[in-house]
């Protein structure tokens, strides 16, 4: 596993800003190398606005929408097209803008298409199988980008502190009883995480500065932290602005033009 690389942003609409053209410039990358990039998005405020960043940075163009396959880590167990839904935001902002075939989109089951929480992970599961690749180091495929929030408690996707789904080694779980509403939800387990290429944590906001503290802190564990066990395979990054970065030591990390 990778070593955790820190990064400061002055504000939050620079570091969506930076956080866009990066992903852009890995996904563009990924494409002339002559392989097909499997991404994640997470939803938030601030994977919300990176996504907008994607659709209206001129680097937009250059990349290929029916060359790329997008992911949800996580997704609230809420019918199609339910406002809080991260799909929902994310076709807002970027998917509904762009050319990107629609079977290229891997939303997940709500409601309205299955019949519990654990169908629909189950169902996402075996979706994410089907594009496992030879060279893929799981049972699912290699995610080039892991995009990730992080929430006040340290929880990401939608693994919260001390819950059953940290023990679990299925590629996607339900989640029942979160604490953070609504309490139904879908998520990829940890081991689906961690085999991933890059995974990218963002936090914006004074808020999830002690989150972001103790997730960097080596003493922390994923169970009470649960974003202190993400890790990408060949990268790591804290992408920060300086309100969430505001409680580690100044020589922590990175500040960014």
């Amino acid at each position: 596993m990778s070593t955790v690389e820190i990064l400061r942003h002055q504000g939050a609409q620079s570091l969506a800003d930076a956080v866009a053209a990066q992903l852009i410039t890995t996904i563009v990358e990924v494409q002339a190398a002559g392989v097909r990039p499997h991404i994640v998005l997470t939803g938030g405020g601030i994977g919300t606005a990176v996504l907008a960043g994607v659709g209206t940075s001129p680097g937009c163009s250059a990349v290929d929408w029916e060359q790329l396959e997008i992911w949800w880590g996580d997704e609230r167990y809420l019918p199609s097209g339910d406002p809080q839904r991260n799909e929902t935001s994310a076709r807002a902002v970027l998917l509904d803008l762009v050319d990107i075939p629609e079977q290229n989109v891997h939303a997940v089951n709500g409601p309205d298409s299955s019949p519990d929480a654990e169908s629909a992970a189950a169902s996402y599961a075996s979706e994410l199988a089907q594009y496992r690749r030879p060279e893929d180091h799981a049972p699912i495929p290699s995610f080039e980008v892991v995009l990730l929030g992080i929430g006040p408690d340290g929880h990401v996707a939608s693994l919260f502190p001390e819950l059953p789904t940290l023990h679990d080694d299925r590629a996607v779980a339900a989640v029942h009883g979160a604490p953070k509403p609504p309490p139904t939800r879908i998520t990829m387990t940890l081991p689906t995480i961690c085999a991933a290429r890059e995974v990218w944590v963002l936090a914006s906001g004074a808020e999830k500065a002690a989150a972001v503290r103790l997730a960097l802190d080596p003493a922390a564990g994923a169970l009470q932290v649960p974003a202190a066990g993400v890790r990408g395979r060949e990268r790591t990054l804290f992408l920060l602005d300086g309100q969430a970065a505001s409680k580690l030591p100044p020589s922590l990390g990175r500040s960014t033009a």
